[in-house]
């Protein structure tokens, strides 16, 4: 027999049925799920070793939880997977706002209905989906929206006392009885709100308007913070806390291969891109090198972080750059261009906070300045490195790229170039083809012009070619013959 066809508070009684605190139910699932080996935190990548043993801890202990991290650090998300943790369906009397539980009932109202109705109370049932709420700690949120007030309409149309029970207005809290709480942002909720919460946390009940009330709600809490906010915007008061069980940290990708992974179950692509864009590992690697060029970058303000949204919205951007270019030519398939890098700037220059330095610079140059830097640290994985002072020998490698645009005008690219017209201008240069051969013999034949691209954007950051980018024209060029023509 289902649960759901369980009408009355009599039918639980009559199946043995047990209701047990909200920290209990996740505590017993996640034991279930620790002895089945089941993953208990599905499309989290790499805090498999740092932040879920943490908070499974947190769980088996019942404590409330505080994810303390920059932004972009999956907090939310992880708050939220914590919804799988609780038990289907659980009973509440029908009619409660506070979803009592029909064998302890806390509201007046659920206790009158019990105590005249008896086995015979109607209840019914609420999916573990709607049993989560979450607020955005903002300074304009008062004490009355978290925990309630005293309603003057209720009290007129009923006409009834203000010291009737019957006239409160239940806030989010009370109404989120039995469910998972958010606050997001917590440093932001202003200290007086703050220290509303101190009863709720240790004792479990909450007092409205001076009501000789005692609710004592089954809540599990988890807050979100920024470690900025502790300095430029707010702080946790510190009895607030002292009261919170758990704080755990959580921190950026530690390598580029899991942020890889997070940034392709995460990308929002379209069919066409999945099935028509080619898109070679290189790219991917060199995406997500930008952000961690971002993080380390002295534009770029460190305190704020660099989310994992950057490179999810500019690995977005870099599929519609080349899916634009396909439609306009009316190509049917179509590979990633390292020239198509420009056209993540947008994504770059909204998801970056600028110090004073970079304000100077100006966004677009910054991002400009983090895709060369991420192309500068890649490159000498795959190609002879490129060092400031050389000696002769250590020139030997590029001296036929070199000598071909001494000897050659230069190379032109239009964003919006076909395929043929793209390959057919990095083929002209036929010592980069021999290069790539030599030293990276595993490639894929369809990514064969992004790389020899990449070995021309290499040589341009090491300041071997000149690369100048007019509206949609890029050119690449031998930069000594420039400055003679340009004499």
């Amino acid at each position: 027999m289902q649960l759901t066809a369980l009408k009355t508070l009599g039918d639980l009684k009559d199946n043995n049925y047990k209701s047990k605190p909200i920290k209990d139910e996740l505590r017993d699932n996640l034991i279930f799920n620790l002895k089945n080996d089941k993953n208990s935190f599905e499309g989290i990548f790499g805090y498999e070793h740092s932040v879920i043993p943490q908070l499974e801890q947190a769980i088996l202990s019942r404590h409330n939880i505080n994810l303390l991290g920059l932004r972009g650090q999956a907090k939310t998300r992880i708050a939220r997977q914590l919804l799988n943790l609780l038990d289907e369906y659980i009973p509440f009397v029908e009619g409660s706002e506070i979803h009592d539980d029909p064998f302890h009932p806390i509201s007046l109202y659920a206790k009158e209905l019990v105590e005249k109705k008896g086995v015979k109370t109607p209840i019914t049932w609420l999916h573990r989906s709607e049993r989560f709420a979450e607020k955005l700690a903002t300074p304009d949120v008062t004490v009355a929206d978290l925990i309630g007030d005293i309603d003057p309409i209720k009290a007129a149309n009923l006409k009834l006392s203000y010291a009737d029970q019957r006239v409160i207005h239940y806030g989010m809290i009370p109404r989120a009885n039995r469910c998972i709480f958010v606050i997001n942002e917590l440093p932001d909720l202003q200290a007086r709100i703050q220290v509303a919460l101190f009863n709720i946390l240790q004792e479990g009940d909450v007092q409205i308007r001076g009501f000789n009330l005692r609710l004592a709600l089954d809540l599990q809490f988890v807050f979100t913070a920024n470690p900025e906010d502790y300095t430029n915007r707010g702080s946790i008061v510190t009895p607030l806390k002292d009261r919170i069980g758990s704080q755990i940290l959580t921190h950026y990708p530690k390598d580029i291969e899991i942020a890889k992974q997070i940034t392709r179950q995460e990308a929002n692509l379209s069919n066409f891109k999945k099935d028509h864009i080619i898109v070679p590992d290189l790219a991917r690697t060199l995406l997500e090198q930008i952000s961690i060029e971002a993080r380390k970058s002295h534009y770029v303000d460190a305190k704020s972080g660099v989310s994992a949204r950057l490179s999810i919205t500019a690995f977005e951007n870099l599929l519609s750059t080349a899916e634009r270019r396909a439609l306009v030519n009316g190509d049917d398939e179509t590979c990633v261009r390292l020239s198509d890098f420009s056209g993540i700037i947008p994504a770059i220059t909204g998801k970056v906070e600028l110090v004073y330095e970079g304000e100077e610079e100006g966004a677009e140059f910054v991002a400009q300045q983090l895709i060369d830097s991420a192309i500068l640290s890649l490159y000498p994985v795959y190609f002879p490195e490129i060092k400031k002072l050389e000696k002769q020998d250590e020139t030997q490698s590029y001296d036929e790229i070199l000598k071909w645009f001494l000897e050659h005008d230069d190379i032109q690219f239009f964003e919006d170039d076909s395929n043929a017209e793209y390959e057919s201008a990095l083929s002209k240069i036929k010592p980069l083809e021999k290069m790539l051969d030599k030293y990276v013999s595993n490639y894929e034949p369809n990514e064969k012009y992004f790389w020899l691209e990449f070995i021309l954007w290499g040589l341009s950051v090491h300041k071997k070619l000149d690369r100048n980018q007019v509206d949609t024209q890029l050119n690449f060029g031998d930069s000594l013959g420039n400055f003679i023509k340009g004499l």
